[in-house]
């Protein structure tokens, strides 16, 4: 039996090497998220580790916990207002487009693996949904600005469809496990767990963001304690009283992260960092929980099947939930290659083996390799598809400003970063001759590696970045001031 100082040295050692893995990934274009789940195989029984790790149970536990709060701060970093646009084309994606992924993803495997219909939808409907962890990760830390709102749609389906994943695997499950229980009794669940969550994600959130305004806690450092408890409670209560809990997670972070308030930059880093956190232990534990000695025996088929769900299945998937967008084909084509699987589906994938569902080994394998391979191909190639395509920008890295704002209910203000952009009515113009409204202050000018701290002489050009303390009522004037005059 290992002594708690020899656990708690393997475990630090395993983060550590994450952490580092994580500058790779930035450097080589490789996903983070698979070299963490690969550091969990190398440490496992497989591996030169040996760590023997055969506990579905405590997997499924702690994803679950993981994802909870991973889509709490993914929502908490949603900007509303940009995801507004395309709140029902994300909302389309996230239902429709995995229920037809799930059943074009099921009929192609029951073929292929010659299993029982129900099986081969159950492997469909396991990774129906792509990962939001795994989308932000590469969106975010390849720094892509995607145009036309593809960025926050894309997102914003990552974040709110494992919902619909959950649900379908887990009415699978029960249609397999109860063959009394009819289909229409099965959809009606699904369609009154996902208004359920919704409703109470919605409540939860802005009764957050009244209670951090109100209490006043002797240390701020309670804070986000505070919040934490908050997300894991709305969750399981959500969960408890027969709603999707991961719908109302993710709704109750977005109308925390829409909310005015106090503590916020405290909030949002803290919560960051948590899901940081979270994003590594879940994919250590998962990559400990598979047996890679296993996977040779389902790789010809897992490789078949990702193929059709990244080349066939979720184009279709994205064609059909949006018939009448304005995107084009080739930007339809991006959002289904930005598709990515990651650790939800390997979640999922321990659902069938702690219900005893026949073949349960043989789908978290094959559901193992797909997310692997999605991680893989996908997720290295969806910055240079973008770029290709001309559907974005690739950043230069941004130095972060030097400056922590954190308003309390009195002050009807909140500190904001704007970019100039070439062509706007703000390049080349002193900051005096710009016409701020009154109460807008341009605090900080970012221009390529230095600060400068503005004057009303100022003169601002293409590309700085400004923090500017502006009235939430104003945002949208300020904003459009350094916009560009033409979109491309």
């Amino acid at each position: 039996m290992p002594t708690t100082e020899a656990i708690l040295l393997v475990i630090s050692l395993l983060f550590l090497l994450s952490v580092i893995a994580s500058k790779i990934s930035s450097r080589f274009g490789v996903p983070a998220l698979l070299l963490f789940a690969i550091i969990g195989m190398l440490a496992g029984s497989d591996g030169p580790g040996g760590i023997y790790f055969d506990y579905p149970w405590a997997t499924q536990f702690l994803g679950i916990t993981a994802l909870a709060l991973i889509l709490f701060s993914a929502g908490f970093e949603t900007n509303f207002s940009l995801v507004r646009p395309v709140l029902w084309q994300g909302i389309s994606l996230a239902t429709v487009g995995v229920a037809v992924s799930a059943v074009v993803v099921g009929l192609f495997s029951s073929w292929l693996l010659h299993l029982p219909v129900e099986e081969g939808l159950l492997i469909g409907a396991i990774i129906s949904s792509t990962d939001a962890a795994a989308v932000f990760n590469v969106l975010r830390s390849r720094r892509l600005y995607l145009k036309r709102n593809l960025g926050e749609l894309i997102e914003l389906e990552s974040g709110s469809n494992d919902p619909m994943a959950v649900l379908l695997t887990i009415a699978l499950i029960r249609l397999m496990s109860h063959p009394e229980t009819t289909l229409g009794s099965t959809a009606l669940m699904v369609v009154v767990q996902l208004l359920l969550g919704a409703a109470a994600g919605y409540v939860i959130g802005r009764l957050i963001v009244v209670a951090v305004n109100r209490i006043r806690l002797e240390w701020e450092g309670l804070y986000p304690v505070f919040t934490v408890a908050m997300a894991v409670f709305a969750f399981a209560a959500i969960a408890t009283m027969r709603g999707s809990g991961f719908v109302g997670v993710y709704v109750a972070g977005i109308m925390v992260g829409a909310g005015r308030l106090t503590h916020r930059t405290t909030l949002r880093l803290f919560h960051e960092g948590v899901a940081w956190l979270m994003q590594i232990a879940m994919f250590l534990v998962l990559g400990l929980q598979v047996f890679p000695s296993e996977l040779p025996r389902v790789a010809i088929s897992g490789m078949l099947i990702a193929f059709f769900l990244m080349l066939v299945a979720r184009p279709v998937s994205v064609f059909v939930a949006l018939p009448t967008s304005t995107y084009s084909v080739r930007e339809k084509l991006f959002i289904a290659w930005a598709g990515l699987r990651g650790a939800a589906p390997i979640i999922l994938a321990t659902f069938p083996l702690l219900a005893g569902i026949k073949d349960s080994h043989l789908i978290f394998n094959i559901v193992f390799f797909v997310a692997l391979t999605s991680l893989l191909l996908q997720g290295t190639t969806l910055a240079a598809l973008a770029r290709y395509w001309n559907l974005t920008a690739v950043a230069s890295r941004q130095r972060a400003f030097p400056l922590l704002f954190n308003p309390d209910e009195s002050i009807d203000s909140h500190m904001a970063e704007i970019t100039v952009e070439a062509g706007s009515a703000a390049e080349n113009r002193k900051i005096m001759d710009l016409q701020l409204p009154e109460n807008t202050l341009v605090v900080l000018v970012s221009r390529k590696e230095r600060f400068v701290v503005p004057q009303g002489s100022t003169v601002l050009r293409g590309g700085d970045r400004l923090m500017v303390l502006l009235m939430e009522s104003d945002a949208p004037k300020v904003r459009q001031l350094f916009a560009r005059t033409s979109q491309a």
